[in-house]
């Protein structure tokens, strides 16, 4: 049985981002719409639909490194914003970037989602 606090959208939130540092692909798309749209910000359309968005995170997810560290949330009615540092293998290198993270949650699952990404930083790297 769903509870109120499986459906609040930053609950919702919180519980992909756990399933995307385990790298947990089924516990992941739990948390998204079928028909969910993935943008990078602040209107680039790169996944339509959960299936194009399950295949982009079974690559993601074959990174080593792969974790999201969340640095703050907010919450107004239905959308979270995240501000996270992820930690990434880039063609260049493993390093991390900044990411604000825009979710829009209807019923319990995301619906919509915007990303904006930072420059890389790469480890060991000369500044």
């Amino acid at each position: 049985m769903e509870d109120d606090q499986s459906s609040h959208p930053a609950h919702c939130v919180q519980q992909q981002l756990e399933a995307y540092n385990a790298r947990n692909i089924d516990a992941f798309m739990r948390w998204w719409a079928e028909d969910c749209r993935y943008y990078g910000f602040p209107d680039q359309l790169l996944a339509k639909g959960a299936a194009e968005i399950r295949e982009r995170h079974l690559i993601r997810f074959r990174e080593p490194n792969l974790h999201g560290r969340l640095v703050t949330r907010l919450r107004v009615d239905n959308l979270v914003i995240d501000k996270e540092v992820v930690t990434r293998s880039f063609p260049e290198g493993p390093g991390e970037v900044d990411v604000i993270a825009i979710y829009e949650v209807e019923g319990g699952k995301i619906a919509k989602a915007w990303f904006k990404m930072g420059k890389p930083r790469l480890y060991n790297s000369s500044p």
